[in-house]
């Protein structure tokens, strides 16, 4: 089975993660502080925070912003659970704004006319969570300017786009957004197995998570409601959690920060292989905009229906059956169960809908030999052929 995704192991990332077995510190020690500095540096913020997971960090994120019951939260429906449920957690409401039919994104004028409404409404939302689906940048000048006009903060849940650019710098800069959020799940751009990364430029936000990721305990005096008892003394001052990375996580992450561009190069060069040789078949190749550079974690093509004899599903299975691991990401989220029990159905976000019915990510990753993507091409033409 050639997978969609698939992490990138050397002896380097082994000879890390050894290193730290072998020491002191397995958790709370100094690696996890080495790889908040390598990233925060890397992407240009003042401030980073690692954590087990990135839906962790979405978490906090929403806590550190104050999102609290009877606030909205929006996000778009063509993500993954996460970018959602992050407002549940805090006892808000959920709602979407649909995709743009290109970029597969948050749609700026779909979000400005939504805007529009739910000021008339009373309801406008206190966070957008805007998604860069497979890499890509999502439009965050415009949808930085509708937050200043009306006066939601921001989230980029960047989990699919380290080493991604936007106007020529890196995401994750903070410039039009109060909080960006990475994962490092095996199959994302760099791994450490599971675990994520906030990054912000405001260091209240940062305080605020560093403080919920363990517990809400602090050992700081100025932050104590009383003197010392000693020097094993510290104090729980608000409800958190345990969301902290281990040492063997970071030093992974942080020894495959090292190939980080390398990585998104190798993407982008197969995803260019992909362009060129499924250029004649009936399908859409992946739009990229010409402010952003992708990193290329998905690389999704859309099913011409009107074109083809055969469907989207068995398309899907055949290629599976081939032994070609495709996926689809996402089943709008939305159309969850546990979504449609708050009212959500089918025809609510036509856009997203649409591009469920046609999308099927093929395999992308680093180690993927042309072989082996030729060979994803022959089936998948195959496939639509039959």
């Amino acid at each position: 089975m050639i997978p969609y995704g698939r992490q990138d192991i050397t002896d380097a990332d082994i000879d890390a993660v050894v290193q730290v077995l072998k020491s002191d510190y397995l958790t709370q020690g100094p690696t996890v502080p080495a790889f908040e500095k390598a990233l925060g540096d890397k992407v240009g913020a003042k401030h980073a925070l690692a954590m087990n997971s990135a839906t962790s960090a979405l978490h906090l994120a929403c806590l550190a912003l104050d999102l609290d019951a009877g606030d909205w939260l929006w996000t778009s429906p063509v993500t993954f659970v996460a970018s959602a449920n992050c407002g549940l957690y805090c006892g808000a409401r959920v709602d979407f704004v649909d995709i743009d039919a290109e970029t597969y994104n948050i749609s700026p004028d779909a979000l400005e006319k939504k805007l529009i409404e739910a000021e008339q409404q009373g309801r406008l939302p206190s966070v957008v969570v805007a998604v860069h689906l497979s890499g890509q940048p999502c439009d965050m000048q415009a949808i930085h300017a509708l937050g200043q006009r009306y006066g939601f903060r921001i989230i980029e849940d960047a989990s699919h786009a380290i080493g991604g650019k936007y106007l020529g710098d890196y995401i994750g800069n903070g410039r039009y957004s109060d909080i960006t959020v990475f994962s490092f799940h095996p199959v994302k751009i760099i791994t450490s197995a599971e675990g994520g990364m906030a990054v912000t430029n405001d260091s209240a936000l940062f305080e605020k998570m560093a403080l919920l990721r363990s517990h809400g305990i602090t050992r700081d005096d100025a932050s104590m409601r009383s003197a010392s008892h000693g020097p094993w003394y510290y104090e729980q001052i608000a409800l958190g959690y345990n969301y902290r990375m281990t040492e063997l996580q970071a030093a992974l992450g942080l020894s495959q920060l090292e190939r980080l561009d390398e990585y998104v190069e190798r993407r982008h060069s197969l995803a260019r292989r992909y362009n060129e040789k499924l250029a004649e078949l009936p399908l859409k190749t992946p739009y990229q905009t010409d402010t952003g550079y992708s990193a290329f974690h998905l690389y999704i093509v859309r099913l011409d229906l009107t074109r083809i004899a055969t469907d989207h599903r068995t398309v899907f299975e055949y290629l599976r059956e081939q032994g070609i691991g495709v996926n689809l990401h996402y089943i709008p989220v939305h159309l969850q169960p546990y979504y449609e029990d708050m009212g959500f159905a089918q025809g609510d976000f036509p856009a997203s809908e649409a591009y469920y019915r046609e999308a099927i990510s093929l395999p992308l990753y680093p180690g993927l030999a042309e072989s082996d993507q030729d060979e994803v091409i022959r089936v998948l033409t195959q496939a639509i052929s039959s």
